[in-house]
């Protein structure tokens, strides 16, 4: 696989799209980071390391519990901007705005991964790695 990222983006839509109750990431530092972040803003109801132990895996898994609007899943579009065959990097007066800042995209930045808005406050530009509406 050459973009995780990109595979638990995938994931998740895939998970929404036949209304399952949650989605399994193989662990990564950056991907639980931008599985936190879903969590703070409120795009999915929770999200845990489960050891590997527990799923019988060799790897960790990251559980990722969706959130729905009646029967319309909480995140609308999930779109990869960075791929690593096309790195998007912006500097700090360049940041995106997602849908009219509706939406969010995350960035990865020197201090660490945070949305644009959070980069906006700290002064920060950075790789555009997802946009999420």
């Amino acid at each position: 696989m050459t973009d995780p990222i990109a595979d638990m983006l995938t994931r998740i839509r895939n998970a929404q799209a036949v209304s399952k109750a949650e989605a399994m990431v193989p662990y990564s530092n950056v991907k639980f980071a931008i599985a936190q972040i879903l969590q703070q803003r409120g795009y999915v109801k929770d999200v845990e390391r489960v050891p590997h132990a527990s799923v019988g895996t060799a790897f960790d898994q990251i559980r990722i519990v969706l959130k729905y609007q009646g029967k319309e899943p909480a995140i609308s579009n999930l779109k990869r901007v960075s791929t690593p065959g096309h790195r998007v990097y912006v500097a700090k007066d360049r940041l995106p705005i997602v849908l009219n800042n509706i939406g969010i995209a995350i960035i990865s930045t020197s201090q660490g991964i945070m949305t644009n808005k959070d980069a906006k406050k700290k002064n920060l530009g950075g790789e555009v790695i997802c946009e999420i509406y």
